[in-house]
Order: C-alpha cells, then structure tokens, then sequence
C-alpha cells in the first residue's frame, strides 16, 4: 500500500510509509470497520488487504465497501488489495427457540423440513444429508460445541441421534460433518450471485470455503474466466478432503489459507499445528503466497490488549513464514478494529527484527520449462542479494510473476517492483515482503533503472553505495520474460 506522488523529473516519491512489516496484515470489514476514516486508519497502522466476507452483509454492503476501497486508494495512492471471501456450502441449522439447551444422552432429530427448531429437533439447510450420513458418524454444532452421533437415517428427511455433548443451541449456527463425504457442489446458487458482485467491484482475490479437490479450484477458475475477469484464486484448507488432496489443490490455485476455524472442528485439534506447518512449507516451494486465519487475537473483540498465548500464536506464524495473516471478528465486528492492527504490527515488527525467522526456502528451479530461465533468476537474485548484503531487488514486472517468485526465496533484503498495471499493484500487497510501484515510463532498460534507482534513494530506502540487485527483460519495451540480471550501486 506505499503511497507515491507523481514528481516533475518523471518519477514518484513515496510518503507515510509507516509500517514496513514484510508479513501482511488482512483485516475483514464489517460494521465496525466499514467507514472510510476507521479503514484509513487500518491501512497507515499496517493493513495490506481487506477481506469481504460474502457470508454476511447484502450485496450493497458489500459494493460500497469496494468503492470505499478504490477510493482509499486513488485518494492517497495507496495498493491495498481486496479479498472477495466467498460463503461456499456452509451447513447451518434454522431458528431455534430461545432458550433451547441440549442434555446429554438425550435423543435430538436433524430434519431438512423447514420450521422452527426446538429441545427435540432443528431444521439443517443441507437436503442430503439424510442421504449422505451414517450411523455412527458426528455431527458437530457451533464450532463443537455440541456434538451429536448418528443413530439411523431415513435417507429422506430425518436423522436421529444421541447427544454426546449437550449445551445452549442457538439460532443459525454453523454444522461440521468431520466423517461424512458432503455431496454439495463447492460452488452454490449464492456463491455465484457473490462472485458476479465481486467481480464487477474489480476485487484482485477471490476466497474459495471449504475446498476438497483441485476440480473445485479448476471450476472456479473457469466461472472467473466466463465473466471475463483475472481475479487470482485463495484455496481455504479447513476440510479433510482438502488436507488429503492438498498437492493437486496447490498445483492449481493462486495461493491458500490454513482457515483453522472449521479445520480445528473437522480434523483432530492437535493435528492442526502441523498442518499449517506443512502447508507453509509447501506453499513456499510452490511460490504460492499462504495466510493464516482465525483466532489470531479474538479477545481484542472485546479487549484493548491481546492474551499471551495470541501473541505468540501470531509470531509463530511469522517465524513459520506466513505471508500473511487475517483478522476476521477482530475488525469486523470488534470494538478496537484500529487497536487490533496496530497490535499485530508490532508483533509482526519485534519478531521480524529479531533475526530468529529460519524458513526453509532453498528451491531452486528443476524444470526446463519455458519459465526456466525466469525461475532462475529470480532464485539467484535472492541468493545472490543476501551473499553481497544488497540493499533491495529491484524488479520491473508486467504479469506480477517475477514478485511471487522472489517473495517465496525469502529474501533479507527489500523486494521492489515496479510495474504501470495498477492492479498488480493491488494484487503484490498480500505477497510477503513485496512493495509494489507504479511505474510507467519505459524507454531502455539502463533509463528505467535509473530512474527507479532516483526513486529508492530520493525516498531513503536505499542510499548512496549500497548494492542493488536489478532484474528485468531485455528488451524492457517487449515486456518480455525476465532476463537480465544485473548487480549496481547507488550512486
């Protein structure tokens, strides 16, 4: 999101950069954050990219939500991405009575007949899952909190179980089925209404729920492309299936998020800590950029202050090199959403000053595919950078390919990159460590870095006789693939 201001020499000078933390923060708007002035705050306190969740809020909410975006970002030249988070086959009961508490060992009924729910039944928006369940499988209710076993099926409408674990049962909670295969397309009537809205309000990301195979990705990718849009695809890992088939998904998507809500009520909950870590890694090796979500710091809903154990959870995440991470309640419906960011930046800030962050990012490029020449030099410019303590890598780019690919080296140094689409721009500000420019005056390659070389150092990134590691096409005017490598210094 780093500001420029057009200069009469021909190139931008960048102001209010405040934070400079190479983890990105994305915070999700809703009532309490969906005003210009709170989101302006946000942004200067560390927000990369902000998140509409489509399972709340009418599609008017969210319009103006996404032009209060563009217009953060035209007013003070900001990047700030959108992430469109679609609701996807999100089981849920109807209305339940007030009052309604489940015991233990009673018997309680699933019934896909609409009508208000009560101590012996509730309705569940999920038509087959009389079909789809099994005697002794679960079913979990708000999170886990209350968790039923399957005694018989109708196969038509009714499903009986036992309470195993009873407690208050309130209106539209949401449903886990840990052990059953759900037979709902990925993509619901609702999700595609979504998608039309957030394609039109040029969001830059599209978040895909409860995602079990690459062909969920493939199908969204091909319903972004019929309505002629390029938004990239965030894969959400919170279902065993995704778990299991996580290569192929990984292969196909534009980058994932470990959504450990619903993955801590579908999978066992102390399996959860290593499989974020796994995905990280993998997500590393692919050049796929990964976010963490939920429960970062969810006291701060209520509190001014975060618990120690959200404060390490959040640096661990760093330490496992995330490249971001999300605020969901926190600022969507919290009472400190300002608070709760400058708070992750600090976090962000300390442990990435700390020397201590060790990724495992050695993946040097193997294929000799028509990126082969492209991946290499990106993964030496990275290499090559720490070895001489360069000052930053300077890169100019016309698709954004070049930023994911140094962004998952992980280098120490700063990765700049300079590009006239505007809305690469939005797209690089969720890559770890990547601050994008804007830049549209390409005559030469030795003229363009010179002025981008002007720019760094007139805005004090980068000063007089540090190394630079420069990378580009040759010819720059082809906007061709990545090409030239080149080793400068400031001057």
């Amino acid at each position: 999101y780093y500001n420029y201001q057009k200069k009469k020499n021909n190139f931008y000078t960048l102001s209010n950069m405040k934070r400079s933390n190479k983890t990105k923060i994305v915070a999700t708007l809703g009532p309490a954050s969906a005003d210009k002035s709170v989101m302006k705050r946000m942004v200067e306190e560390g927000v990369n990219v902000f998140r509409l969740n489509f399972s709340h809020g009418t599609h008017d909410d969210h319009r103006r939500s996404m032009q209060l975006i563009r217009e953060l970002n035209d007013e003070n030249h900001w990047n700030v991405a959108t992430l469109a988070d679609l609701q996807g086959p999100k089981l849920r009961i109807g209305t339940v009575e007030e009052g309604t508490v489940l015991e233990d060992g009673q018997k309680f009924t699933i019934t896909t007949d609409e009508g208000p729910g009560n101590k012996v039944q509730a309705y569940l928006n999920y038509e087959q899952i009389a079909r789809d369940v099994k005697a002794g499988e679960r079913i979990l209710i708000d999170d886990g909190k209350i968790i039923l076993k399957v005694l018989t099926t109708n196969g038509l409408n009714k499903v009986e179980t036992e309470v195993i674990q009873g407690g208050p049962l309130k209106s539209r909670k949401g449903v886990n089925l840990p052990n059953t295969r759900v037979s709902l397309p990925c993509l619901t009537p609702k999700d595609l209404e979504d998608l039309q809205v957030a394609l039109q309000g040029g969001v830059e990301w599209i978040g895909l729920s409860f995602v079990r195979s690459a062909n969920d990705v493939l199908e969204l990718r091909q319903k972004i492309r019929d309505h002629g849009y390029s938004a990239l695809i965030i894969s959400k890992i919170e279902k065993p299936e995704a778990v299991m088939d996580f290569d192929e998904i990984l292969s196909v998507t534009d980058g994932v998020m470990v959504a450990r809500g619903d993955l801590g009520v579908e999978v066992p909950m102390q399996n959860v800590p290593l499989i974020q870590k796994e995905i990280v890694n993998k997500a590393h090796q692919a050049s796929k950029p990964v976010i963490i979500a939920t429960q970062m710091m969810e006291s701060m809903i209520q509190n001014l202050s975060p618990t120690r154990a959200e404060v390490n959870d959040v640096a661990n995440s760093v330490l496992d090199g995330a490249d971001a991470m999300m605020l969901s309640g926190e600022t969507s419906v919290g009472e400190h959403p300002v608070e709760v960011i400058k708070a992750m930046s600090m976090i962000i800030q300390q442990v990435e000053s700390s020397g201590q962050i060790k990724v495992k990012t050695d993946h040097p490029p193997t294929v000799r595919n028509e990126r082969y020449v492209t991946d290499s030099i990106c993964y030496n410019a990275s290499k090559i950078a720490d070895q001489i303590g360069a000052k930053a890598i300077l890169s100019m780019t016309f698709s954004g390919y070049t930023a994911f690919k140094i962004s998952s080296h992980r280098p120490r140094t700063n990765i700049l990159v300079f590009t006239a689409n505007r809305s690469i721009l939005n797209t690089l500000s969720l890559l770890w460590g990547v601050r994008g420019f804007f830049y549209d005056k390409m005559v030469s390659t030795d003229e363009t870095f010179d002025d981008i070389k002007k720019m760094v150092i007139a805005n004090g990134i980068v000063e007089k006789g540090d190394f630079m590691v420069k990378i580009a096409s040759m010819p720059i005017k082809d906007k061709g693939m990545t090409n030239m490598l080149k080793i400068g210094i400031a001057e």
